[in-house]
């Protein structure tokens, strides 16, 4: 059998990708600005083109308060017109604000069933005139999330799938496999204490729970400011921005 130049499979690999890659956009990435999280995942951030899951904890596996503002900031940092999809009419615009995604960035769209969401979100993705593609669904099966991760690739569209369920019991479905490129949960804790009367800034339990190409952790949190960063308290980041007045300053 005669020998084979290496230049030639060499040649035959990069066409193999480049028709794998065909329709599809270089994958980039939106960093949180935090180091702590941004050194865990590929690249050091969020790729885009890609799809995300997102659920809240304890109640918030319910009510995805916390799921959706994480999600709000997280599209307000992407820039761009954004979509959002849902079936429970109980998503309060100005809070979305308070994350930095206002009102005039955003389009909702309600359906009566997650079927519709389902066939919106991806229809959405695919269109490519959109930075963000948000869709509240209780359900998503395997293969559901590869056509939306193909989706997404094609354009280069974000897509985040907030999860929540109308009962603790459903959301044990959080643990089945999908095709996200990562699953978090964000679970609403206490607030620092402040020198005055007042509530501080929210905090949150993050947990990166998986990741493709990437490492699991879970991070104390100050919530979404009104420029979608979220926060490491600075007792927690080694003390070094520390005011030494019991505040506590962002590092992101």
């Amino acid at each position: 059998m005669p020998a084979v130049n290496p230049t030639v499979i060499t040649e035959l690999r990069e066409r193999i990708e480049g028709i794998e890659n065909l329709g599809a956009r270089t994958r980039t990435i939106l960093p949180f600005g935090v180091p702590e999280i941004d050194r865990r995942l590929p690249k050091g951030g969020l790729a885009l083109g890609a799809l995300h899951e997102v659920a809240g904890g304890a109640d918030g596996a319910i009510d995805g308060a916390a799921a959706a503002s994480f999600c709000a900031g997280i599209a307000a940092r992407a820039g761009g017109r954004v979509l959002w999809c849902y079936t429970q009419a109980d998503l309060f615009a100005p809070a979305l604000a308070t994350s930095g995604l206002t009102e005039d960035r955003v389009v909702f769209f309600e359906a009566r069933d997650e079927a519709s969401i389902l066939g919106c979100f991806e229809e959405a993705l695919r269109h490519g005139g959109l930075s963000v593609v948000v869709g509240e669904l209780a359900g998503l099966s395997r293969v559901a999330s590869q056509r939306l991760q193909m989706a997404a690739e094609l354009t280069g569209t974000l897509a985040l799938a907030v999860r929540r369920w109308r009962r603790p019991v459903d959301a044990r479905d959080f643990g089945q496999p999908t095709a996200a490129f990562t699953r978090w949960r964000v679970t609403e804790i206490n607030s620092a204490p402040m020198p005055v009367r007042g509530v501080g800034r929210a905090r949150w339990q993050l947990e990166l729970m998986r990741c493709r190409g990437g490492e699991t952790a879970d991070f104390e949190v100050e919530a979404c400011d009104e420029t979608g960063h979220i926060g490491i308290p600075a007792v927690l980041g080694h003390g070094s921005d520390a005011t030494g007045d019991g505040q506590y300053r962002a590092v992101g």
